[in-house]
């Protein structure tokens, strides 16, 4: 293959990775307001597309879902990092990372339902949550509690565990506000101010 042929399928392939990284953006985002039942149309819409780009990458709703739980994983994982870097502190970084985390909750709760079926596919993912996000959450945890912020011991599990629970069911009670009392999980594990 000629170079400029060679470059011209990288590029193809570059701009294939964006349009699906823009689909699952779209679809992530329409899941966490409407849910994963939510019309294929309204993803399309989001994303700028037509239903066919989103059936050709994604035949069924279980692949698209699924994908848009690995897309909210690696985001999740990347977010972490990233957070303690820009944030003003390590507690700041830990209260905006676990934000995300809520968003991701939502679509995973509608993720079980699809995946009833198939539950050994469900475990593999669950196993995969777990890989990629604890030691995310557990290096935001130390660094809080290193600069004083919340007190140390909490393990990434217990406050992923906890974080999760408050969210279940969530999505079908209007008059269950599960970020507000996540606000205040994360509110309660700061360090009190010590008087001097």
């Amino acid at each position: 293959m000629s170079a400029g042929k060679e470059g011209t399928a990288r590029s193809k392939r570059a701009d294939a990775r964006r349009n699906e990284q823009t689909l699952l953006d779209a679809a992530a985002s329409v899941f966490v307001a409407s849910g994963v039942d939510a019309p294929v149309r309204d993803i399309a819409a989001k994303a700028g597309v037509g239903m066919g780009t989103i059936y050709r990458h994604f035949p069924t709703r279980a692949d698209l879902i699924i994908a848009v739980y690995r897309h909210q994983v690696e985001a999740c994982a990347e977010a972490g990092p990233a957070l303690l870097e820009s944030s003003e502190t390590p507690y700041a970084a830990l209260r905006q990372w676990i934000n995300l985390f809520v968003d991701f909750l939502v679509t995973k709760h509608g993720l079980a339902g699809v995946l009833q079926s198939d539950n050994a596919g469900f475990e593999t993912l669950h196993s995969y949550f777990l890989e990629r996000l604890m030691p995310v959450c557990t290096q935001l945890l130390d660094a809080a509690a290193d600069s004083g912020e919340i007190s140390p011991g909490l393990e990434a599990y217990q406050l992923m565990r906890g974080v999760g629970n408050l969210c279940i069911g969530a999505e079908n009670d209007a008059d269950y506000d599960a970020r507000r009392l996540v606000g205040l999980l994360i509110a309660g594990l700061r360090e009190p101010r010590r008087a001097s």
